[in-house]
């Protein structure tokens, strides 16, 4: 089968970010105060997780900009030119965690908004990794030779599942249960993570002529739900034995005052399991694709906070994976935590940096604390 599988080649990069950059003082203008009170959690977040400014799709009194489909289509746009338009789309798989409904997919709401005809479609779901399934579909139609080309995406957008009033039931639920109404922190600290965004690629059968390319040598993937419970979830709450009850099956009342749509986090479970998986799953896909840290020039791993960094690159150090800050590659400080979208707002930064030079080699790495999945590509500049 393998002289039958085409190349598959990453040849243009674009993005969109709405509005203006929001600082970290500026963040709880934007979002708003819980129960008219600060967090107390804010500041020791931002402190940690290293982030200066994001972006939202909302203005500065909360009203909405853009929604996820708007955003995704905007990023899209940025890809055509005489050389490749809407029209010559053939497959569009798009990525996020933050869809705009239940349904229709994510995918078919971009879809409408190209206007342009007729193409297969791919909606993944999930968190993170949601962006690089994305790709996985794209890459596996155009390696088959199902597809020429394919459009694949990653966006979020979060800022309007953080705003204050999402959470004003719960903390009046609270005050008439005489406890005490500060919000819980597996879901405040995320209200200061998070941010909004999208990118996309052009996936091709052939390289670009006349610019650099990035060649897709391989994509793999890991999943531990089967040995860990949920981490970070959102449409439901967790129950003591770990188990997810699911948002149909509360009262409808209780879908406020439980914030039961909310996303939360559980950090106890994220600090045990998150770099341990990573690291196993990353020297996984290096064995199995015989890759030493030496034929990686640059490193883009999605870290959802700056405090995971040197115990990312200490443990893979200890496994015998020794990458050098000069390889990593990353630019969570400016454009924030962008979920499924961050691998590709990093690459896409990369890729029009005027910096790669033919021959490099790119590792991505994105993590999910979901139920701790990961996934991994290696790319060739050509």
């Amino acid at each position: 089968i393998k002289h039958m599988l085409k190349e598959v080649y990453i040849t243009k990069a674009s993005k969109f970010l709405p509005n203006e950059p929001i600082s970290n003082d500026e963040m709880e203008l934007v979002l708003g105060k819980i129960n008219n009170t600060p967090s107390k959690a804010r500041r020791i977040v931002l402190r940690n997780n290293g982030i200066q400014s994001r972006y939202y799709a909302i203005d500065n009194q909360g009203n909405v900009t853009h929604s996820n489909a708007d955003l995704t289509f905007l990023a899209i746009s940025e890809l055509f030119d005489d050389n490749f338009t809407s029209q010559d789309i053939e497959v569009l798989s798009c990525g996020t965690s933050t869809p705009d409904h239940l349904l229709p997919s994510h995918a078919a709401m971009v879809h409408g908004l190209l206007k342009n005809k007729s193409v297969e479609l791919n909606s993944s779901s999930g968190v993170c990794n949601s962006g690089m399934n994305a790709l996985k579909f794209g890459y596996l139609s155009v390696l088959s030779g199902s597809s020429n080309n394919a459009v694949c995406t990653g966006s979020e957008r979060v800022s309007t599942w953080m705003m204050a009033d999402k959470f004003e039931k719960e903390i009046e639920n609270l005050n008439d249960l005489e406890q005490q109404p500060i919000i819980a922190f597996k879901k405040d600290f995320l209200r200061w993570m998070l941010s909004d965004g999208a990118a996309a690629f052009l996936l091709q059968n052939k390289s670009n002529p006349e610019e650099l390319s990035l060649k897709i040598e391989w994509m793999d993937a890991y999943s531990y739900a089967h040995e860990i419970e949920a981490c970070m979830y959102a449409g439901g709450d967790k129950l003591e034995d770990g188990s997810i009850k699911p948002w149909s099956d509360y009262k409808a009342e209780e879908w406020l005052t439980e914030s039961v749509f909310s996303l939360k986090q559980d950090v106890k479970i994220l600090d045990k399991h998150i770099l341990t998986k990573g690291v196993e799953s990353m020297k996984a896909a290096m064995d199995k694709h015989q890759v030493t840290a030496d034929q990686i020039d640059y490193f883009l791993p999605h870290i959802s906070s700056n405090f995971f960094k040197k115990g990312l690159q200490d443990q893979l150090a200890e496994s015998g994976i020794v990458l050098e800050d000069e390889k990593w590659f990353m630019n969570l400080f400016k454009v924030g935590n962008v979920g499924s979208a961050s691998i590709y707002l990093m690459l896409e930064e990369l890729f029009n940096s005027g910096n790669l030079k033919k021959g490099q080699k790119i590792l991505l790495s994105v993590p999910e604390s979901g139920r701790f999945s990961y996934s991994y590509a290696y790319l060739t500049v050509c």
